[in-house]
Parts: structure tokens; sequence; C-alpha cells
């Protein structure tokens, strides 16, 4: 195994902070996640809460059904964003989802 890049001790370092109970298969997930290449611009601690809220809002949440109900991806975050705080608070997150939270 190579030893870690900068980049993703960065991210490991940001998802530790951020998620300190998260369970480990979802935190391996969001860290795979946050280190993908449409996100290697941003800096770590955006790259983990954007891939966090993407992985809880698909793994976790009513998001697909919603989509597959017909909702538009827009409608179907707002009203998936009572669960992701749910999560997000059952792993003690250091921050939650705001329905005014700009992403991707």
């Amino acid at each position: 195994m190579t030893a870690p890049t900068g980049r993703r001790r960065a991210i490991a370092k940001a998802l530790t902070a951020l998620l300190p109970l998260a369970p480990y298969a979802d935190m391996e997930k969001i860290r795979a996640d946050a280190g993908a290449v449409h996100l290697k611009t941003l800096p770590p601690g955006i790259a983990v809460w954007l891939a966090t809220i993407a992985h809880i809002r698909h793994m976790h949440t009513d998001y697909e059904k919603l989509l597959a109900e017909g909702y538009d991806r827009d409608s179907a975050r707002f009203f998936v964003i009572e669960q992701t705080n749910i999560v997000l608070t059952r792993w003690r997150a250091t921050r939650l989802l705001d329905a005014d939270d700009e992403e991707e």
C-alpha cells in the first residue's frame, strides 16, 4: 500500500472531524467519494461534506424513491432534509444540512 497523499490525509481528517460516530462502511464510501475526480478542486472539508450529503441522501433516505415517483431533484432533496439530518445527528456530525445550502 502506498503512503497516503496529503489530500487523502486531509480528507480523512475532515471526515473524522465531521462524522465522529459514522459506521465504518459509510465512512469508507464517503472517503472514496470525497476523493473523486469531480471533487478534487474543492477543499477537502467541502468535498467531504458534499460526499457525505450525497451518500446519506442515496443510501439512508427516501430520495431515490421520490425520484422514481416523479419528483424533480430539487423537490426530492428538499423532502429528505429531515431524514438526512437524523442520520447526521446519529453520527454526531458537527454540521447539519440546511434547506438553503447550495450543493454541487
